[in-house]
């Protein structure tokens, strides 16, 4: 990292989708991959569900098959930053209790 790029809009950006990861889970990840989409997208997805799904799967085996160590490697770090922020809750809220 460069220094002066703290205050860079697209470091803001990752910044708050730590927060909000970190607050609500993977929800917060899933939404803002949903907000990314432009509005004509989502309504051709609406419009065809069943060509967005198969869409979506086609390129999924593409991705597994040119990035699958990859993808395995970012979805194990997904998951376990998931289950880290669950453990912290339970912690932070059994700690309260004790105190």
């Amino acid at each position: 990292m460069q220094p002066g790029n703290e205050d860079s809009p697209l470091h803001e950006k990752a910044s708050k989708l730590a927060d909000d990861f970190a607050e609500h889970g993977p929800e917060a990840i899933l939404d803002e991959i949903e907000n990314l989409l432009p509005e004509a997208w989502r309504e051709h997805i609406a419009r065809f569900p069943i060509a967005a799904i198969l869409l979506g799967f086609g390129v999924g085996i593409w991705l597994g098959m040119k990035k699958g160590d990859e993808l395995i490697a970012a979805g194990t770090s997904f998951v376990t930053s998931a289950a880290m922020a669950n453990v912290n809750q339970v912690l932070d809220r059994f700690g309260s209790q004790n105190a």
